[in-house]
């Protein structure tokens, strides 16, 4: 199956845009393709699908490292804004999961998406800001009892 989580073949998916036999129709099927660009390590086709002004910076070989050293566990889309075939422009939230150095991570990130003569680019990523969690309770020190009632400390029971 395709590394991009649809439920078809990767020849007949993203293997197919990777061999330039065809274009990904739509922003979604581009980002889709990027993802798994990365885990078969098509870096080639990373560059490609960058817009040309954002080329610049594109740096082939720590792309193809950091492609290597990550094991790819799969690839979310939370949301797509506009990026259908008839559409020059879209964007699309996704959240793509990878393990590297042996940590489990996600790169969480709305993906900007432009369409000039039929071909889709990748223009730019912001990434998804965490909110911040707030305490609701009052903070509870080490050596208070713990509220769970077993008669110990926090820092020996709960903590």
């Amino acid at each position: 199956m395709c590394h991009c989580g649809l439920d078809q073949a990767y020849e007949d998916c993203c293997g197919q845009y990777h061999q330039g036999l065809a274009k990904p129709p739509t922003a979604e099927a581009l980002m889709r393709s990027r993802y798994c660009a990365f885990v078969v390590q098509q870096i080639d086709y990373l560059e490609q699908t960058l817009y040309p002004t954002q080329r610049h910076d594109f740096d082939a070989e720590s792309s193809l490292q950091w492609a290597k050293s990550s094991e790819w566990l799969g690839l979310e889309v939370l949301q797509t804004d506009k990026g259908q075939a008839e559409d020059t422009e879209g964007m699309v939230e996704y959240i793509a999961k990878f393990k590297n150095q042996g940590r489990q991570q996600q790169h969480h990130e709305t993906g900007s998406f432009v369409k000039e003569d039929d071909q889709w680019y990748y223009m730019s990523g912001k990434m998804a800001v965490q909110a911040t969690v707030k305490r609701d309770g009052e903070k509870i020190g080490r050596n208070a009892p713990c509220p769970c009632g077993s008669g110990k400390k926090y820092k020996k029971c709960c903590a």
